[in-house]
Formats: structure tokens, sequence, C-alpha cells
């Protein structure tokens, strides 16, 4: 039997992550794990965060990272004045995130926070940050919507026959599945929780099981 484990917004939570790696390790010897995005900013330590993800899993393990908004807010601050002065002066993280970094972010983390997929897809489920719009084909998707969709409370869809996967609209009353979507940002770094719905990778539809750790 093999499993994917899908991982909700970190938001530089550094304890809950190091705690639910090893619940995951625990939870089986091997398979997906699946990173929403949104590692950075709000929470007291974004670098670690990053250095562990980046550091990546020990075999047989495969890391999947998705980029989040704030991911791709962080590499806009440093490519545009106008763009940092909004990161870091809108309350929205950026400045506890250049804190953790005692400065500035490391060059090597905006490459890597770049460079993220934005969509991770296979036999029966879609990983994304935020959302899809169904009303698009699944390769037609925007960016926008990708890293910055909002569903409105009970809305599913069949989006393509699949399962959709989700965090980036926090609530302490997640993970919940909803028709054939599931939102597993439960607001770690709003005092809820980090939360990881667990998939059969032979078994169509949504969660087996949510692993969750208390921030």
């Amino acid at each position: 039997m093999r499993y994917t484990f899908a991982i909700g917004d970190i938001h530089g939570c550094i304890d809950p992550l190091n705690r639910m790696i090893d619940r995951i390790a625990a939870y089986a010897p091997g398979g997906t794990v699946v990173f929403v995005g949104d590692y950075v900013d709000r929470g007291p330590d974004s670098k670690s965060v990053l250095d562990r993800i980046i550091a990546g899993p020990s075999d047989p393990w495969q890391w999947i990272c998705l980029k989040g908004n704030h991911e791709d807010l962080m590499v806009a601050a440093y490519a545009d004045s106008d763009s940092r002065d909004v990161w870091i002066g809108s309350g929205i993280g950026g400045l506890e995130t250049e804190m953790s970094y005692g400065g500035r972010v490391l060059p090597q983390h905006l490459q890597w926070a770049a460079d993220r997929p934005l969509m991770y897809v296979d036999r029966y489920r879609i990983f994304v940050h935020a959302g899809v719009d169904p009303a698009f084909p699944l390769e037609q998707q925007s960016e926008h919507d990708l890293l910055w969709l909002r569903f409105p409370s009970g809305e599913s869809s069949d989006y393509w026959g699949k399962h959709l996967v989700h965090g980036h609209t926090p609530s302490l009353s997640n993970p919940v599945t909803t028709g054939n979507r599931t939102n597993i940002d439960s607001g770690c770094v709003f005092g809820g929780k980090l939360s990881c719905a667990v998939f059969d990778d032979e078994i169509a539809g949504g969660p087996i099981d949510f692993i969750e750790v208390r921030a």
C-alpha cells in the first residue's frame, strides 16, 4: 500500500513541521509528501522551515514542494523595491521572515522559492496552493487562481474527475472535505494546527485519514 501525504500552510512554524515529518515517518515506511506552499511569512522561523524543506527527505520518500502566494510575494519583493515595501510593511509577514534571517533572505532560498511548481497531479488527485477554476481546462488555469483563489463555503465541483487538495484559506475548523475538495489549511500560524491529509494511492477520492499537530 502506497500513500500520499499533503501538508497544509506552514508559515514559519518550524516545530509543528518537524513533528509532522516525524508523524508521517511513523505512519508509513515511504511514500510521497506534497507541501501545498506558504512555507514563509507571519510565523517565527521561516528560515528554518526553508532550510528543513530544501534539505529534503531520506529515501525512499519523495517530497513535492509547491509554490504558495507568500513565496511568490517574497520573490517579487526582492525583484522590485515597491513590492518589497508592501511585503515588509503591510502586515502580511515579510518583516517576520527577514527577522528570521537576521537581515535579507538568502539568494539560494529565493531561487528555490521562485522555481517551485504551481500544481501536482497524480492518478486521482490535483494538489495546488489555493484553488482552480472549473470553468477553464486544467492546463489553462491562471497563476493567479492557483495562488490566490478562495472558495465560498460549501463549494465543490467535479474537478475533471479528480479530488482537489489545497490550502491558502485558513480556518481553525479545517481540515475539511467538501464534496470533491479538501482544504488542509488549519491556521497553524494563527494558533490552530498543522494538518496533513492522507491518501491511498490506489483509491480514488478524498482522504482516508488526517494527521494533526498542534502549534
